[in-house]
């Protein structure tokens, strides 16, 4: 199991130099990754006021500043997103990291904040559709081949994007949803990993272990012999008590998650302040 710090683009996390501190701290502290949350309002409610910062910049100013840890975006509404730019941004970003990069993507939300606050589409459906049509063309685009497509959403003409991306065929791939929710699940399994969130979970909680194996036999009977014969990655994530790692983190791993995400519970400030996300990156990640 590998293990990650995960951080929104908003509150102190909105300014680049604080990210790139917190990308150095948890590089020198021996943590394997750091993921960064992509909104542009998140809850107007929740949020007014709060600064945000482009996850883009962020996790430029992340790779510039380690040389080890994998990096990006948990989660990227690819719907919310030209394909074409979102590419650029993430074969620069894996150029510039030295192929250190995994692309997290999802349907996003809240989607009357996020979409509908710019008079974008908020119909779910249109937009699950907008995210399986714009990550093929990622896919198309990373390979540094030339893209024709013309498809419900989008149309391509004779295009070769280049740079490709740094890691071959690609970066990896992970997709985020809610599970018992099967559509995303199904989405995740086609990719190289799932992301899944819980309902009886909130973010910050780890998620009930019953749960992830019935998760993981699901993925497993969609994903048939591939599963067998392909690396295939499974995050969930919480909060930790560096004093009582292993109860809570072995079970899951046993049921078969590969990465475990260190995040600050939701409610309250802490999770978008600096400090408590620092002494936590500081005592350093489970040991297992």
């Amino acid at each position: 199991m590998r293990f990650s710090i995960n951080i929104p683009n908003f509150g102190d996390f909105a300014d680049a130099r604080t990210v790139a501190r917190v990308a150095q701290a948890a590089e020198e502290a021996g943590w394997d990754g750091l993921f960064v949350w992509d909104h542009v309002v998140h809850s107007k409610r929740q949020r007014q006021g709060q600064a945000f910062g482009d996850p883009w910049m962020l996790l430029t100013a992340a790779a510039l500043a380690t040389s080890r840890i994998m990096l990006g975006p948990l989660v990227t509404p690819v719907a919310r997103r030209r394909p074409e730019q979102l590419a650029r941004q993430v074969a620069t970003l894996d150029g510039m990291s030295g192929g250190r990069v995994i692309f997290g993507a999802g349907l996003g939300g809240p989607i009357d904040d996020e979409f509908g606050s710019f008079g974008d589409e908020t119909d779910p459906k249109v937009l699950a559709e907008r995210l399986d049509e714009g990550l093929e063309l990622l896919a198309q685009y990373w390979s540094g081949e030339t893209v024709n497509h013309d498809g419900r959403h989008y149309r391509v003409d004779d295009v070769t994007m280049l740079p490709a991306t740094v890691q071959r065929p690609r970066p990896p791939v992970w997709i985020a949803g809610y599970w018992p929710r099967k559509t995303p699940m199904r989405r995740a399994a086609r990719w190289d990993g799932a992301v899944p969130l819980f309902l009886s979970a909130n973010h910050g909680v780890a998620p009930p272990v019953d749960e992830l194996r019935d998760l993981m036999s699901y993925l497993r009977e969609l994903r048939g012999d591939e599963a067998a014969d392909t690396p295939y990655d499974v995050i969930v994530g919480g909060i930790t008590d560096p004093a009582d790692y292993r109860s809570v983190i072995e079970p899951l791993a046993e049921a078969g998650a590969t990465w475990w995400d260190e995040r600050q519970l939701i409610r309250g400030n802490d999770f978008y302040r600096l400090d408590p996300v620092l002494r936590r990156i500081e005592q350093g990640p489970p040991s297992i």
